[in-house]
């Protein structure tokens, strides 16, 4: 297991897929559940910057752990308390005009993840993404 602590802001972006990718290139990751996991790590990581601690700034922690061929990749953040998998997910057999703005982009990470677990402990937003690769 690895981990990685940035400032929770998206100009840290790249240093967070940079630390990811380096962790799934050393296990052989297939392209295509790089990609995926790619994607994913983006939009979550893009969320705890826009909202975990607006006005205010903080720190996300970022655990990789790629073993038996599955990637576990945790977020870890103080800001406030947010569970992404609570939330309805979007009509998407609604035209976009008609769909209420926000949670796309959680729906594409559980549609292309093996699976998600959120948890609120100890004063922590702890959001895992499970890949098999």
């Amino acid at each position: 297991m690895k981990e990685i602590t940035v400032e929770a802001s998206v100009n840290k972006l790249n240093d967070v897929l940079a630390f990811v990718n380096e962790q799934l290139e050393a296990a052989g990751c297939s392209m295509k559940a790089q990609m995926q996991l790619e994607v994913a790590v983006e939009e979550l990581f893009v969320n705890i910057a826009h909202y975990a601690y607006t006005p205010g700034v903080g720190n996300a922690l970022i655990r990789t752990d790629v073993t038996d061929g599955c990637a576990s990749i945790t977020f870890i953040d103080s800001g406030m308390p947010f569970d992404p998998l609570a939330k309805p997910d979007p009509d998407v057999t609604k035209s976009a005009a008609e769909r209420q703005i926000g949670g796309l982009g959680i729906y594409m990470v559980k549609k292309s993840m093996d699976d998600m677990k959120y948890e609120y402990k100890d004063g922590q937003n702890v959001l895992t993404i499970l890949k098999k690769i």
